[in-house]
């Protein structure tokens, strides 16, 4: 007959019992409803983002203090959110997921405390934090407070903007002011699926108040959102798939805004050809191509991780490696537009510009583009405003910028993509670039517009002085000759250059006068 337990191992068996009730969340019941969605608990999910064995739970036993509307009768130890911290491929980083099987994973105060605690630690040691949002809301149950505890979210979200990386991952609905801490993060990556949603307002509230009908995944689903919105940085096919998403974009951010991106040799030679790259742009400089396929002939290993790559696809933003040290590239588009710069361009731009500048990126533009859409469209929505985002963005940046002009480069689009005099601390250019304030036709017809007029044979006469432009303008040596391009390369030298002038400005410290921030025009 066994002896009686001591009073440390009830101790430990009461331990242990609270602990089990505190990983089943809500309960068995709910975890299957859970998974009957297609959707992960929130402990599943953190299992797949960290290094196995090295999550760190906090605050494991918080619940509500409420006890309004029978909160008192029904605790969750988690209070509807697991919070820790934990290794990402041997980095630090800091996680919450928010459990939807306890109280439909709402937000009250002590659930908003846990994620500000979480906030609180990664600012100390300087390490991202990753939110994988799946929560009915704020508490209706806890009233100003739940509200209360979105504003401490929201205020962490902004002290930790451009201090540490922060990513969220949408695993599940988001309505009303949930959807705020999210846009304020640096990356939302949102899988597609019924489950997944976000909208400030319902279809519900749509249709009473606009007697418009919509679903909610026509109103609020990752498509819409990644293509038309450009709220969402990364559309996935599953929870997995949003996991491996969230860790390929850590791979390329540093921890913090003190230290370099992390440096990989991925075996890509610095000084090796861009083989076949000069054969992808047509001759005809009117005819579009994929910048894309030049974009992967010029990093390591043809490997990109495009942001947006659904919206504003005029022009484009990712990370990428060049001998093995980590760059940030906006390039222009010639598929769409022919790689005109529109409002959702420059704000594309704009923000992916900031975010690498403060998170000590390099910047590499690849310009080929005609100038800004034209329209009343643009111009009515602000397209002098939008327009001005680019320009503050890179004028702002102090990381190293190199820019290369590859084809078109006409007019104030000329200037938003990194120049000189705004800042670029080198320009090159091919042999096919063109530098001008407009196109040779456009140009002409302003020049010459008595003449036209008066010319017998007027067709004849544009053709001449289009003719007379192109070789002024239509190359880079006018530029080159000003100093305002600093070598004309062959396309197959592009990498070599480019990672040269990385080495070069690896240790480059730029002033800028004290102030409190700029004003840059949102």
């Amino acid at each position: 007959m066994s002896a009686e337990k001591s009073a440390y191992e009830k101790l430990l068996d009461e331990l242990r019992q609270r602990k089990e009730k505190a990983y089943k969340g809500g309960g068995d019941e709910r975890i299957k409803a859970q998974h009957s969605k297609g959707k992960l608990t929130a402990r599943e999910r953190l299992a797949l983002l960290f290094d196995e064995g090295t999550f760190n739970e906090i605050m494991t036993f918080a619940t509500t203090r409420a006890t309004e509307f029978g909160l008192d009768k029904e605790r969750y130890y988690g209070d509807g959110v697991v919070t820790g911290w934990g290794k990402v491929d041997g980095r630090t980083v800091f996680a919450y997921a928010q459990d939807f099987t306890e109280i439909g994973g709402t937000l009250g105060e002590i659930h908003a405390a846990k994620i500000g605690k979480i906030y609180e630690l990664a600012l100390k040691v300087g390490a991202p934090v990753v939110g994988i949002n799946d929560s009915g809301g704020a508490r209706i149950q806890e009233g100003a407070m739940a509200l209360e505890g979105y504003g401490l979210v929201f205020k962490n979200n902004v002290m930790a903007s451009g201090v540490i990386p922060q990513i969220t991952i949408m695993a599940g609905p988001a309505a009303g002011g949930a959807v705020y801490s999210p846009a304020l993060t640096d990356f939302i990556i949102m899988i597609k699926g019924d489950a997944y949603y976000m909208f400030v307002t319902g279809p519900e509230i749509t249709k009473v108040v606009l007697g418009e009908e919509v679903t909610f995944q026509d109103l609020g689903g990752a498509a819409v959102h990644a293509s038309k919105s450009g709220v969402v940085h990364f559309m996935v096919d599953s929870e997995q798939e949003a996991i491996n998403t969230a860790k390929k974009l850590l791979s390329y951010l540093p921890s913090n805004n003190m230290e370099e991106p992390p440096y990989m040799d991925t075996g890509d030679p610095m000084d090796r050809d861009v083989s076949g790259v000069d054969q992808i742009m047509p001759d005809d400089p009117a005819k579009p191509y994929n910048m894309k396929e030049i974009i992967s002939r010029i990093v390591d290993n043809g490997e990109f991780l495009e942001v947006h790559k659904h919206w504003a696809r005029n022009i484009i933003v990712g990370f990428a490696r060049i001998g093995g040290n980590v760059v940030g590239i906006v390039a222009n588009n010639p598929e769409e537009f022919g790689g005109s710069i529109d409002i959702d361009a420059a704000d594309k731009a704009a923000r992916f510009i900031r975010f690498c500048d403060a998170f000590n990126i390099p910047l590499i533009s690849l310009v080929d583009t005609p100038g800004y859409v034209p329209g009343t469209d643009q111009e009515y929505k602000g397209i002098i405003r939008h327009g001005a985002k680019m320009l503050y963005a890179f004028a702002e940046a102090t990381v190293p910028k190199i820019t290369m002009i590859v084809r078109k480069s006409y007019g104030g689009a000329h200037i938003a993509m990194s120049i000189k005099s705004l800042g670029a601390d080198l320009v090159y250019a091919w042999p096919t670039a063109e530098i001008a304030v407009t196109g040779p036709e456009g140009a002409v017809r302003i020049l010459y517009k008595r003449e036209i007029q008066q010319a017998s044979n007027p067709d004849d006469f544009i053709k001449q002085k289009i003719a007379e432009y192109r070789k002024l303008f239509a190359n880079p040596y006018w530029a080159a000759e000003k100093g305002l391009v600093d070598d004309v390369i062959e396309p197959k030298d592009t990498r070599r250059v480019i990672a040269a002038a990385l080495e070069m400005l690896r240790n480059k410290r730029e002033y800028r006068y004290p102030k409190k921030h700029g004003n840059i025009p949102l």
